[in-house]
């Protein structure tokens, strides 16, 4: 079993499902139990991440073509809002919690993904496309159903596969209207000890980008 020890740097690694890497966060662990990670990515880490290669990023691209452009991986920063991510290795969805540059909890998102374990760098998952906004006043909205859809066009997700991220994403809205954790107040005063410093990349990951 890889686990993490508080204060050590785990990498979410976002897979495509022909097994080439797309994106890759580093979290600060705060805990983890081997099978639920929580970590925190403050706003302006440095992140890998993939462009069109052609340079666009990928909602440039009209949508017909979002899922069928090669790609490439590049070095990028997360962006404007700070998250504390929940990551269970065996849900098909992890939940974030967003701050703002006050530090103030925002709302939540339920970041739909197809779990595939661990490597020895972190939890390794492919993007569902599909996701869920969770307002703090619960209300929530399906985010990027079109783009789903145009990733099963393209063969970026079967059909079977959307169906399961869907039910997933009705089973935190459920969870959401019902104010159960993790809508239930469950971290949303966390504050992160001014003097941690930003999890950082591996030097191997960032070669040659």
């Amino acid at each position: 079993m890889v686990t993490w020890r508080p204060g050590e740097t785990a990498v979410l690694t976002f897979a495509r499902p022909d097994g080439s890497v797309g994106q890759q966060h580093p979290l600060r662990v705060l805990a983890d139990d081997g099978r639920e990670l929580l970590g925190w990515l403050p706003a302006g880490t440095p992140i890998v991440s993939s462009r069109l290669a052609d340079g666009r990023r990928m909602r440039d691209a009209p949508l017909a073509e979002r899922f069928t452009l090669p790609r490439v991986r590049t070095r990028d920063a997360w962006w404007t809002r700070s998250t504390l991510r929940l990551v269970d290795d065996a849900a098909w969805a992890s939940v974030w919690w967003f701050f703002d540059a006050a530090g103030v909890f925002t709302d939540w998102y339920v970041n739909l993904e197809i779990p595939l374990g661990r490597d020895d760098r972190g939890p390794v998952r492919i993007d569902g496309v599909l996701d869920l906004v969770v307002g703090a006043d619960r209300r929530w909205a399906w985010k990027d159903e079109d783009e789903a859809d145009e990733a099963v066009r393209a063969g970026r997700l079967t059909a079977g596969q959307l169906r399961r991220l869907r039910a997933e994403g009705e089973r935190y809205a459920a969870l959401a209207e019902a104010g159960a954790f993790p809508f239930d107040g469950t971290w949303t005063d966390f504050r992160p000890e001014p003097a941690w410093p930003a999890p950082e990349l591996p030097d191997d990951l960032l070669r040659g980008l």
